[in-house]
């Protein structure tokens, strides 16, 4: 039985027609993994801990700095030298301090991303570095765990659905990571602290992974499996561009 502040803090998802009270009970009996508290990590967190995520895990080994104020808005100016972990999950607290927040103030790698991502039911990539999106999206696709993955640079972002072990329409699987996004032929891709980001830009993107996570635990819309978000917010342009994993007789 709900609590009467609890009707009241959730009134507005409670009358949506998609949402009603079930979904909002799925929403509450959700567990969503969030790797990475920073540019996308703090939307992500603060409106996934608005809507009422019943628990919510963290992965960050990185500490706040007086740089990370420009876009990673749920950390705060006393913050600065803390865990960003543990910054957020205060920030967390403040919002709804009946969330369980689990910390795991370790850095994802191949070692133990099997056993960071095991028992969550949506996992939300919001790290910083293409190699930890493939050990991420890796180790989702063998515990069969849906990825929300996004990135971001500059004036521009992107944001896709991860479910390789499920079967489209056609008949064929779902593509992986590494059929959405390929590794640079040579050298690595740029970082934001050498060539910049509008502080929005994370917050925008961030935003609309949430809403994917959301869509995924209480089932309403269209996920964007086999659906790349792209946004330009220099000029404002978003596209969804279609994509399959590549059939096996092309030599892809």
């Amino acid at each position: 039985m709900a609590a009467p502040s609890d009707l009241e803090r959730w009134a507005r998802h409670i009358v949506l027609r998609d949402v009603g009270g079930p979904g909002q009970q799925k929403i509450r009996a959700a567990r969503v993994l969030v790797v990475g508290a920073g540019g996308l990590g703090s939307p992500i967190l603060l409106y996934l801990a608005a809507a009422g995520i019943g628990t919510i895990g963290l992965v960050d080994d990185d500490r706040v700095s007086l740089s990370n104020l420009q876009r990673q808005v749920i950390h705060r100016l006393e913050d600065v030298g803390r865990l960003k972990v543990e910054s957020a999950r205060d920030a967390i607290a403040r919002l709804d301090p009946g969330i369980a927040v689990v910390l795991h103030p370790i850095r994802l790698d191949a070692a133990n991303a099997d056993a960071i991502v095991a028992g969550w039911d949506v996992v939300v990539d919001g790290v910083d570095t293409l190699d930890a999106r493939f050990v991420l999206a890796d180790a989702c696709e063998r515990a069969r765990t849906p990825l929300v993955s996004s990135g971001v640079l500059e004036f521009y972002g992107w944001l896709t659905v991860l479910e390789p072990w499920k079967t489209g329409e056609d008949g064929r699987p779902n593509p992986r990571f590494r059929d959405v996004v390929r590794r640079p032929a040579q050298g690595r891709q740029p970082t934001c602290a050498e060539v910049g980001i509008l502080g929005v830009v994370p917050g925008v993107l961030g935003t609309l992974a949430a809403n994917e996570v959301l869509k995924l635990v209480v089932g309403y819309g269209e996920p964007l499996v086999r659906r790349l978000l792209s946004v330009d917010l220099r000029d404002v342009g978003f596209d969804v561009l279609d994509y399959a994993a590549p059939d096996p007789g092309d030599g892809s």
